[in-house]
């Protein structure tokens, strides 16, 4: 656990998502009540551990593709949880360091977090949005005053859009999102699904349900829903640990969840 003191806004007995997923990725800024969450899941779904870092190898794999091959140069990337390594900005500003990133979320200690240690090079910029991915249309308006919506974008949601309970309304936050950004720019999801171990995914949802912090698992084929209109990149959608691995390395095994990058014409 981190040294300093959390900001009052902090309600350190209740879990919060970004706090639990930070326990499993082995970072130290989380609370007991994070903790126990994390290890009560862990109990019955243990595959989550390796889900959260294969996901996260995704994102930066997805970042050096976008960045580099892609050209983009902007990035709203929407549940950025807390920093660990390689977060979005790293990655991008190693490759382009003109590039511009705002996070969003919603946990005050990712706010508090995100003002300290999200910097970016000087040459680009690298800004925190405090808004809810509920409120799409919040985003945009905030999002508005960091990034130019009338060049291309890339829009970040990995580990979000199971937090949103219906699934057709995470489908029309997605659209709502990314209606609004220009032509060439760029969805990224990554999400947990439930075709390799259903039960203990199943459990795991119940128990995050139970403990007030809901993340539902969807199938492969409701991941893919999300890119309804866009160009798929390949692989298509995915195991996140199947998009793009390093080709030295041995084929990786499937982990359950499903990720895709695609295009908007």
């Amino acid at each position: 656990m981190s040294d300093y003191r959390p900001p009052a806004s902090v309600n350190e007995l209740l879990p919060h998502s970004a706090r639990v997923w930070n326990y499993w990725l082995g970072g130290k800024d989380n609370f007991a009540a994070d903790r126990a969450l994390g290890e009560q899941i862990v109990q019955f779904f243990p595959d989550i551990v390796g889900i959260a870092r294969q996901s996260r190898l995704f994102l930066t794999r997805a970042v050096r593709y976008l960045a580099g091959e892609a050209g983009i140069e902007q990035f709203l990337d929407i549940g950025t949880g807390l920093p660990t390594a390689d977060n979005t900005h790293e990655v991008a500003q190693k490759i382009n360091p003109w590039a511009r990133i705002l996070y969003v979320d919603n946990d005050p200690l990712v706010l508090v977090h995100a003002r300290a240690l999200l910097t970016g090079t000087r040459e680009g910029a690298t800004d925190y949005l405090d808004a809810d991915v509920h409120d799409p249309d919040a985003i945009l308006q905030g999002a508005a005053k960091i990034l130019d919506f009338t060049q291309p974008v890339a829009l970040m949601m990995l580990g979000i859009l199971g937090n949103v309970v219906d699934y057709d309304r995470a489908c029309s936050i997605a659209d709502r999102l990314v209606s609004a950004l220009p032509a060439g720019s760029y969805l990224v999801v990554n999400d947990g699904t439930n075709v390799i171990n259903p039960e203990a995914r199943n459990e795991a949802t119940r128990i995050s349900i139970e403990a007030g912090t809901p993340y539902i698992a969807r199938s492969p084929e409701q991941i893919a829903g999300y890119f309804r209109g866009l160009n798929l990149v390949d692989p298509g959608v995915v195991s996140s640990s199947r998009w793009r691995p390093s080709p030295e390395a041995p084929v990786p095994d499937e982990v359950d969840a499903f990720c895709g990058v695609a295009r908007q014409p």
